[in-house]
């Protein structure tokens, strides 16, 4: 087994981070969240439930930390949900991940497959 610390463990994270109590509209303070995502470095891409981060283990769950603290600091309970994809030795699975499934999809309907 390798020493994680020494090599590059790419890691595909989904993250969505609210407060609670706050009312129904919880867009500007998801907006400060993403803020620090963007700023990150990280690729990163938010869509209408979740804002997906891609990088080293290390780097996502120091921007996942940091991300929740903007909340958290101001005195917001604040929930977090996260889901990771650790696959050593690959890259770019954000973009890879789509695609491979527009790839599929579209050589099953060229051949007339439905399954």
């Amino acid at each position: 087994m390798t020493d994680s610390s020494q090599s590059h463990l790419n890691t595909l994270a989904a993250l969505a981070i609210a407060p609670s109590g706050v009312g129904d509209e919880l867009s500007e303070y998801v907006a400060d969240v993403v803020k620090v995502i963007r700023e990150s470095g990280l690729h990163n891409e938010t869509h209408s439930m979740f804002t997906e981060i891609e990088g080293d283990y290390d780097d996502v769950m120091a921007v996942v930390r940091k991300a929740t603290m903007v909340l958290a600091d101001k005195g917001y309970r604040t929930g977090v949900t996260l889901k990771l994809d650790i696959r050593p030795g690959f890259e770019q699975q954000m973009d890879r991940k789509p695609a491979l499934v527009d790839e599929i999809l579209a050589k099953k309907a060229k051949s007339g497959s439905e399954d």
